[in-house]
């Protein structure tokens, strides 16, 4: 057995979090490479390490002395070197690379530097060797990740070193400029070192027990995620729900890795499991998988009579591409379709688009119906349930929820409803209580 671990920024927050990524570690030899964020908010009026950098260069380049949230970051960074006993100069090291800022700074190099000196303390503390991601994760010209050159510089790195640090969130430009990946880009740093590796897990460690059903803001105590194939994950990532960097499944998923979000402050649990393909179905506790959405969407409706073929349709869905316009999903009948849409999306092109579909699609008629929301019910176990949209029919009119639109997709994972942004909490509640609760 073989993991790669990546541990977030409130993992790696202070001194005691660091105490809790050692004893994960030592629980079991088969994680031998760490991947590892800058220090994260210790406290909920506390400041992440990398939005501090960000100010920094922020304070340079518009000729702002920094020298006050320089020193912040300097101490925090002592504070866990000397809370856990270690030897490292960080204050050299540290002040040596305050001195070399200034307006030619570029943001990507100094944002950096919050994975990197938190790995660096990390490295020592669990005694593995310290690899800076500059040195193994390779960009093209372009900006994007260089697999082979990756994968290569990391497998060497592991098979010469043993067991490794590797900073998060950047790379290093052919050029020998440092880039950074968008934010969350652990996860995806992780991800390439996983599959590099060959790894046979992907553990991801954060401050929660895995992925929930539904948004905790919205369900009181929604129940965790135990199994959830990446199909399912991305159902209901489109769908809104914040659980991993959108670039570190692919990685993993196409390596056959299957990947475990776990709780650094609950080690016990034992987080959602992602993979590609649940074996014990029966083992699911629950019916569905999990519910996400989001408010804010526009349907626009065009009714035609005689609407015989498709090129209504295919002109009505390129003039919203050539205003960069996506389309959530189509609801198609026989003399009209509607097409739903992020209203932010086309919020200014809207009567553009309109008078454009006039123009080009000769409709009958048109309709603009906005402020609707958008709910996926998304589970593997649907699909052999004869009855599904009766039971979520019911439980949404038992509330007084007015379906403004369904659909059903193809592979049967999801079944989506659009219904008024004043009904989504209202409707998620009703839904998570009917099949989850």
């Amino acid at each position: 057995m073989l993991k790669v671990v990546k541990f977030g920024g409130s993992s790696v927050a202070s001194a005691e979090q660091f105490r809790k990524v050692k004893a994960v570690m030592e629980a079991d030899p088969a994680r031998r490479v760490a991947v590892i964020s800058a220090a994260g908010k210790r406290t909920p009026d506390d400041h992440k390490m990398t939005d501090l950098l960000y100010l920094v260069h922020a304070h340079l380049r518009y000729g702002v002395p920094a020298d006050d949230i320089l020193a912040v970051l300097r101490s925090r960074l002592v504070e866990i070197r000397d809370g856990l006993g270690l030897a490292f100069p960080i204050e050299r090291e540290f002040d040596g690379y305050a001195a070399s800022l200034s307006k030619e700074t570029g943001a990507d190099e100094l944002v950096s530097r919050g994975e990197y000196f938190t790995s660096r303390l990390m490295a020592e503390y669990l005694g593995f060797a310290f690899v800076d991601a500059a040195d193994v994760v390779q960009f093209t010209y372009e900006g994007k990740i260089d697999e082979e050159k990756t994968y290569a510089a990391i497998r060497g790195a592991a098979s010469e070193r043993g067991r490794i640090v590797i900073p998060g969130f950047y790379g290093r430009l052919p050029g020998g400029r440092v880039k950074t990946l968008t934010r969350g880009g652990s996860d995806v740093t992780g991800a390439l070192a996983a599959a590099a590796i060959g790894a046979d897990v992907y553990e991801n460690w954060t401050d929660v027990s895995g992925i929930l059903m539904a948004d905790p803001r919205i369900v009181d105590r929604p129940s965790s995620i135990r199994q959830i194939t990446y199909a399912e994950l991305k159902e209901l990532t489109m769908m809104g729900a914040s659980v991993l960097h959108e670039d570190a499944v692919e990685p993993v998923r196409r390596a056959g890795i299957a990947l475990n979000i776990r709780n650094t402050n609950d080690p016990a649990d034992p987080g959602t499991m992602i993979v590609e393909k649940v074996e014990n179905e029966e083992d699911s506790e629950h019916f569905i998988t999990g519910l996400a959405g989001k408010r804010n969407f526009t349907a626009l409706t065009l009714s035609k009579r005689d609407m015989e073929d498709s090129q209504t349709l295919i002109k009505a869905l390129q003039i919203l591409d050539r205003h960069k316009v996506f389309v959530e999903h189509v609801t198609l009948g026989l003399d009209s379709f509607s097409i739903m849409f992020s209203t932010e999306e086309a919020e200014e092109d809207l009567y553009e688009i309109v008078a454009e579909m006039k123009s080009e699609c000769h409709p009958d008629k048109v309709d603009i119906q906005e402020k609707l929301a958008l709910i996926s019910v998304v589970g593997r176990r649907m699909m052999y349930r004869p009855g599904t949209s009766g039971k979520l029919f019911a439980a949404l009119g038992d509330k007084n929820v007015n379906i403004r639109t369904i659909k059903q997709g193809a592979d049967e994972l999801s079944i989506m409803v659009g219904v008024k942004n004043e009904d989504f909490e209202k409707a998620v509640r009703a839904l998570y209580e009917e099949f989850a609760g």
